[in-house]
């Protein structure tokens, strides 16, 4: 961000650059140490611009035929720069190929010094020999980016004065701005020779007498010992500051010429110029006696003081004021006129670029202080040390924290603070440790800061008992910061006993109250935020935004949605409705309550969602079953403006496999490709599980295989995926690939693994998995772990052993375990063994029709009739009705749903007619209806026809019907596919030569060839 500073100002920007940027030790090292700013891409407009879609179009203001296309750029370019964002600045550099024809020259410059700034010399380059034409500008940008990279790396400096050949035989005008970049690779080249062929080619232009080369080239012969020539070059200057002055003194002293030294003092008295602190300094070496000594200090008084001191009260007034620009002006008037400073004007001037958010401000004063010598100044330096760290450049501030000779206990604590809010949490524990080493004594507000940067570190726990020691010992423990701090420390770790003994002993505020709540909710003890929050209420505390916030969120853990409604009018009459972070809970409140409608008017209600309030609202429809509303809401999120996030992504990929509609989640999968955060582990597995929800297992591996950085979650998407498809021998050999790499299997893992082994028959293997995940990593079995094994020995027909595993568990067997199981004896046909089954799942679930439909199908597979007729009759008796079956096909990104015998689709009869074929055509190839499965006491022929228009036969006749013949028809029903409907889609699949992928309420069916992946077993 810039800051547009008053008229006056602008001269005391052009002088404070001209002073410092080339002759002081601090800048070049500040420069190497500056580092890109993590800077959040999504929420960027321009960049979101330059991402999106090309726009060639008239109306674009970026299209090449704009008059203005230059200047935009030039904007990216600027900003790109402010922010060191490389990504930015390649994004403007792509489209600038793309839709400017012929790009002018000033384009390639400022590329040149974006990707310079921007920390990358090797894409500068590439730019500087691809530009067509090259002006003085062009070379001196490139010198510049050599210069910038040149300190130790002798490759560099030598490429860079081969450049300045070149430019040589090229150019024959040169400027300063040319000589500046090559005198400051010669001072980190160590050759003097090059300085020497420097200066002699600036007096062959006529640039000897310019007061900024002039001035570089003595610091450049003094550094390299050539004092006699720096005083030669030094004498001729028209004009010499007292940063020349100092560097000419230094250098004799340092040299030990103690006579020069002398002389050069006295010229310095008749010159009038006013002496700095490091002037002050030197005079002193030089001084011999105490009289002497006393001469120095009298023509070191010898300024207004009483001018500075008015002038501090005006600059203290505007402050106060908040008038900054009113400010800056006085202060850019004292540097205009000659006023020198003292240490309470700079303070004030960097407290102001704290106030304005401006690091280039405090850059510059920080300068300015340098070459005026007040850095020595403790107060100073920790101001700069406190800018510093509230601008977030917490490295410059350690710079400046290190350079200090004899730092306080504020200087200490300003870094570790500073390190603490911008997350530098271990290292601000380091600083802490490192302070207790150098004998200081912390305050209370050193342990206010440790303590918050404790809270983030995994020796969280320890370190606040340690500072909780400290506290103790330095009679700090009763400070109300310290206490409340030490709540924090404690609640965030859930030693919740030990938070609420200090928290009786402190006085009740505010922040003590907001600590212990937060400290509840977190370790889920909703119930006493709920009633601490009264108490405050009851005895007149205010409460305000977090307060609001904490107690939203334990309502909706704890689905108190009444008290969450008072909380909310609460919010509303206090003027917090507004609030994003009040609000944004008032929405999570609501979508954790099941409250959709509350939600959306939440929703409705805050003036400018971000992207935490979008993101909100589209998982709570999609975590309250309505995800077509969810892919709505991202439709208006995007029309807005606002871009996703990755949990947003994953969100909507969650929301594609529940609606398994492929098309929308491969859209998904390309916006996550277009944000590039298809690398984020999150991510990355909910594409990957998405993929295997809705059918495709060939591009859940191909993307699996696409991810660099595989979490175990990664892994375990890809081998429950595989498992549900029946690829069990695929899965199992992912395992051993992925135990080979060293990743350790957890509970999710075993079930993919134990299901790959009920669906390839491998009962030993299944026993020995079990086996090993307890003895090998310590993971105890659980009911899902059994529920896959019992299923192993059904499928491979050994009933009575599953039967007898259940009952000897120690964990109650689940109602699914029984379905598998009763399912096996249909298969096998062992009907005793099933009607105990039946009886154990319908004591669990009495009115679960499912459990009579395996029922009354296991009789019927058997034969016997009666047996079925009487499941029927228990069905009826106990007024269970069968949830009603229905299918659904995604078709050009649209859900098209079928029931029993469905004619509500607009293409009805002709889907009806489709069947009727499909039937014909199977029935030719061997398909004999399995009317045993109808519930119906009909005729035969009545029966066949009700077997013919069931919902997933619907679906698979719309699909050959509106897909293309070489595209997989993926089908998805809500309950178990009946056996009719299974034995003829193995029929439609080898006729009509079409892979049909059948997701029902169990498994996946992959029909081909006239096979099912199934084996006939579901």
């Amino acid at each position: 961000m810039y800051y547009s500073f008053p008229p006056p100002m602008s001269f005391l920007l052009r002088k404070t650059t001209h002073l410092n940027f080339k002759r002081l030790h601090f800048q070049p090292t500040m420069q190497a140490t500056i580092k890109a700013i993590p800077f959040s891409s999504h929420r960027s407009p321009k960049l979101y611009y330059l991402l999106s879609p090309l726009r060639l179009t008239s109306a674009s203001p970026f299209s090449s035929s704009s008059s203005s296309s230059s200047s935009q750029w030039f904007s990216f370019l600027r900003d790109a720069i402010s922010t060191s964002d490389l990504r930015l600045g390649k994004c403007t550099h792509a489209r600038i190929l793309a839709l400017e024809e012929n790009p002018e020259r000033f384009l390639f410059n400022n590329l040149i010094s974006m990707y310079s700034k921007c920390g990358s010399l090797v894409y500068a380059r590439r730019v500087f020999d691809k530009m067509p034409e090259r002006d003085l500008v062009s070379w001196n940008s490139i010198l510049a980016a050599y210069a910038q990279y040149s300190e130790g790396l002798i490759e560099n400096v030598e490429e860079s004065f081969h450049l300045f050949r070149v430019l040589r035989k090229n150019i024959v005008f040169t400027s300063r701005m040319t000589l500046a970049p090559v005198l400051k690779l010669c001072l980190h080249s160590g050759y003097a020779w090059a300085s020497e062929a420097v200066h002699g080619y600036a007096c062959k232009i006529g640039l000897d007498n310019d007061e900024f080369v002039s001035g570089a080239l003595v610091n450049i012969y003094l550094k390299f010992g050539k004092v006699k020539e720096g005083r030669v070059l030094f004498e001729e200057m028209p004009y010499r500051d007292v940063v020349l002055w100092n560097l000419m003194l230094k250098a004799y002293l340092d040299m030990g010429f103690k006579e020069e030294a002398v002389d050069l003092s006295s010229a310095f008295h008749r010159s009038g110029l006013h002496p700095n602190e490091i002037t002050l300094r030197l005079l002193d070496r030089v001084s011999g006696d105490d009289a002497e000594r006393g001469q120095v200090k009298s023509f070191a008084n010898g300024h207004d003081a009483s001018e500075i001191r008015s002038k501090n009260q005006v600059l203290t007034k505007y402050l106060k004021a908040s008038q900054y620009s009113a400010l800056l002006q006085c202060f850019a008037d004292m540097v205009e006129s000659n006023l020198e400073c003292d240490d309470v004007t700079f303070i004030l001037v960097l407290a102001t670029a704290v106030r304005l958010d401006s690091l280039v401000l405090g850059q510059q004063v920080h300068c300015m202080a340098l070459k005026l010598g007040f850095d020595l100044k403790l107060t100073v330096a920790n101001s700069i040390i406190n800018m510093y760290c509230k601008l977030r450049k917490v490295g410059f501030a350690r710079k400046v924290f290190n350079s200090m000779s004899e730092p306080d206990l504020i200087s200490w604590n300003s870094v570790i603070s500073g390190f603490a809010q911008s997350g530098l949490e271990v290292e601000a524990v380091r600083l802490f440790m490192q302070l207790l080493r150098c004998g200081f004594t912390p305050d209370h507000y050193t342990m206010t800061s440790v303590l918050k940067a404790s809270s983030s570190i995994p020796e969280s726990l320890s370190l606040s008992k340690q500072v909780h020691v400290h506290a103790i010992k330095t009679n700090n423990a009763a400070d109300s910061f310290v206490s409340t701090a030490l709540i924090d420390a404690y609640s965030r770790n859930k030693c919740m006993e030990e938070a609420e003994i200090l928290f009786e002993r402190n006085s009740f505020d505010l922040v003590a109250c907001n600590a212990m709540m937060s400290g509840y909710t977190h370790s889920n003890d909703g119930h006493k935020t709920l009633k601490l929050f009264a108490l405050m209420h009851k005895q007149g505390e205010r409460s305000d935004d977090f307060t609001l916030a904490t107690v939203l969120k334990s309502c909706g853990s704890l689905f108190e949605v009444n008290q969450g409604k008072q909380v909310h009018a609460y919010a509303i009459k206090a003027g917090y409705d507004l609030d994003l972070w009040v609000s944004s809970g008032v929405l999570d409140m609501y979508v954790k309550c099941g409250d959709m409608r509350a939600a959306q008017f939440a929703f409705n209600s805050i003036p400018v969602p971000d992207d935490v309030a979008w993101t909100t609202m589209i998982s709570g429809c999609i975590e309250n079953g309505e995800e077509e509303r969810a892919f709505h809401v991202y439709s208006q999120m995007r029309l807005r403006g606002v871009l996703p996030d990755e949990f947003t992504i994953a969100t909507l990929a969650k929301a594609s496999s529940c609606l398994t509609a492929l098309e929308q989640g491969r859209q998904i999968h390309a916006n996550a490709v277009k944000l590039n955060c298809t690398g984020d582990p999150f991510v990355g597995t909910s594409l990957v599980d998405m993929y295997a929800k809705c059918g495709s297992i060939d591009d859940a591996y191909s993307l699996f295989k696409r991810i660099e950085m595989r979490n175990i979650a990664v892994w375990n998407a890809m081998l429950v995926g595989l498992a549900q498809h029946g690829e069990g021998a695929e899965a199992l050999q992912l395992f051993k690939q992925m135990k080979s790499l060293g990743i350790k299997p957890d509970k999710v893992t075993f079930i993919g693994v134990l299901s790959a082994c009920s669906h390839s028959g491998l009962v030993s293997e299944a026993y020995k998995h079990i086996e090993s995940m307890h003895r090998d990593y310590g993971i105890k079995p659980e009911i899902e772990h059994f529920s896959c094994l019992a299923d192993a020995l059904g499928r491979a027909g050994l009933v009575r052993e599953a039967e007898k595993l259940i009952e000897s568990m120690s964990l109650e067997a689940s109602a699914s375990m029984y379905r598998a199981l009763l399912a096996a004896c249909r298969v096998q046909g062992d009907t005793e063994t099933g009607k105990r089954v039946a009886t154990k799942l319908l004591e669990l679930e009495p009115l679960d029709s499912s459990a009579y439909v395996l029922l009354s199908n296991m009789y019927a597979a058997a034969s016997k009739w009666s047996e079925m007729k009487l499941a029927r009759t228990m069905m009826k008796g106990q007024k269970v009705k069968k949830d009603p079956g229905f299918s659904w096909i995604e078709v050009k990104n649209k859900i098209h749903l079928f029931v029993v015998d469905d004619r509500s689709n607009p293409q009805s009869e002709l889907i009806h007619m489709k069947v009727k074929d499909m039937i014909r055509d199977i029935k030719q190839e061997g398909y004999v209806p399995e009317t045993d499965f109808t519930l119906v006491d009909v005729e035969e022929e009545e029966k066949e026809r009700a077997l013919y228009y069931h919902s997933e036969k619907l679906a698979v006749a719309f699909g050959l019907m509106s897909t293309p013949a070489s595209t997989p028809i993926r089908v998805i029903k809500n309950l178990r596919v009946c056996g009719d409907c299974h034995n003829a889609m193995k029929y439609i699949a080898k006729v009509y030569d079409r892979e049909i992928i059948l997701r029902d309420a169990n498994r996946f069916h992959k029909f081909k060839d006239g096979k099912c992946s199934c084996g006939d077993f579901w």
